[in-house]
């Protein structure tokens, strides 16, 4: 793009100054205001760029902002009628049925190329859309069978799509803004229209603890993915966590297996049953010693196994929200998920926060001693047998090995896979003594 001679000469002449300007220079620069403009927005190629952003109406423009939801709803609306419903899926299954090419001893019923694009004149155009020659060429690549891809994967992929694509339609309802984010009130609102379909939530919630369970909820998304703690969370980011996976399983009864040992054993509980996030609710009650719905410092004292040290809970207090001094039950939860996930960068990044006294961005050999203090004020109190500070700080530099050597930044954390032990052996004695003792007594940090 060429700049306007006139105008380059212009900027080029520009200085920096502090002194007042006239009403005469100030006219003047008015004036020179169109030369401006027209060098920066009259150039030809403007004319072949689209229009690529829109800037949404202010709060205060009620008629363009009630317009343009209108307009965001029916265009929802009209995607969620494209898509396939459970008849039709249906049909597509036993269309794919009907163009098996072929059938394995195992009974794994293959398609080839030419059976799909058969199937492909004769399904609807809704179909269509979906049984593409993108999709079997992707499905090829990881068949087991040379040259035709397994009927069953067909039909899963498209389900899958199907409902990844009403999961989306669902979502951008309550995406008051339209850019394609919530906020927490309104992933909140889509959580109290969510919950009368959760069956396993219905049946045994009662109303008054509806509003704790959609804090706990929504504080579990906003934790795991608003990591800049910006307040609002992408649409896609929601659908790709697989968080959104977990919650709509309680749209289903559990599967009954032969014990109730085997179900345990065989998948992780599900973060959002009422189970997990009663007990987390009901911690919360049994540390609130005083009932006034806060908790204090003395009363976080006994979370978990009530070896996190008085420095590191000072920290928290300093760093949290607070009321009066007292935590409130969303900064909890936010404690309650960072301890709980320390091997994650959303754990670490939480914990960080906590131990970089100095918002420098960094831990030195000083910040490591300020924590260890704490520790060594409960070994003490256990009267265990002293530690030798140097010792542990070179230990942990070894096991981070940051790339500036007096330095540990979060990255450092992250990348050395040892985060969740360095923050561990800093901020609870029980941890520590696991750790200083794993070789007699082997546990997981």
């Amino acid at each position: 793009m060429e700049l306007d001679p006139e105008f380059v000469e212009e900027f080029a002449n520009l200085k920096v100054s502090t002194r007042k300007i006239s009403p005469e220079e100030l006219a003047s620069f008015n004036e020179k205001a169109p030369l401006r403009e027209r060098s920066q927005t009259k150039h030809p190629s403007y004319a072949h760029i689209p229009q690529f952003f829109y800037v949404p109406p202010p709060p205060a423009d009620r008629l363009r902002h009630l317009l343009r939801k209108e307009a965001h709803s029916v265009f929802l609306q009209q995607q969620a009628e494209e898509q396939l419903d459970s008849e039709e899926l249906n049909q597509l299954w036993d269309r794919l049925k009907e163009h098996v090419t072929e059938t394995t001893a195992k009974k794994q019923q293959l398609i080839s190329y030419d059976d799909y694009c058969k199937l492909q004149s004769i399904v609807g155009d809704k179909c269509r859309k979906y049984l593409t020659a993108r999709l079997f060429a992707y499905l090829l690549c990881d068949s087991a069978y040379l040259g035709f891809v397994e009927v069953a994967t067909i039909y899963n992929y498209t389900i899958r799509k199907v409902w990844l694509t009403q999961c989306r339609i669902g979502l951008s309802f309550y995406d008051e803004v339209g850019q394609g984010y919530l906020r927490e009130f309104d992933l909140e609102n889509y959580l109290v229209d969510l919950l009368p379909t959760l069956s396993q939530i219905r049946d045994c919630m009662q109303p008054s603890f509806q509003k704790f369970y959609v804090c706990t909820a929504v504080k579990r998304f906003f934790f795991f993915l608003d990591r800049l703690r910006t307040g609002r969370i992408r649409i896609r980011d929601i659908l790709a966590s697989g968080m959104i996976n977990e919650l709509m399983e309680l749209r289903h009864e559990p599967k009954k297996t032969d014990t109730e040992t085997e179900t345990e054993e065989s998948s992780p509980p599900n973060c959002f049953s009422m189970p997990a996030v009663l007990a987390i609710y009901e911690n919360y009650l049994s540390l609130d010693q005083d009932h006034n719905g806060l908790l204090s410092k003395q009363e976080l004292v006994y979370y978990g196994s009530g070896t996190l040290s008085s420095v590191f809970l000072d920290r928290v207090f300093e760093e949290c929200h607070t009321y009066d001094g007292e935590m409130d039950y969303k900064s909890f939860l936010d404690f309650v998920l960072a301890l709980d996930n320390r091997q994650t960068p959303q754990g670490l990044h939480y914990l960080f926060r906590m131990l970089d006294v100095h918002h420098t961005g960094y831990l030195t050999e000083q910040t490591l001693h300020y924590f260890f203090k704490g520790i060594q004020e409960q070994m003490v109190a256990f009267s265990e047998e002293a530690v030798n500070f140097e010792d542990i700080s070179n230990e942990i530099f070894d096991m981070v090995k940051p790339k500036d050597p007096r330095k540990i930044t979060l990255q450092d954390l992250n990348n050395c896979g040892q985060g969740e032990t360095v923050v561990s052996i800093l901020i609870e004695f029980h941890k520590f003594w696991a750790y200083e003792n794993h070789n007699n007594n082997p546990q997981n940090i």
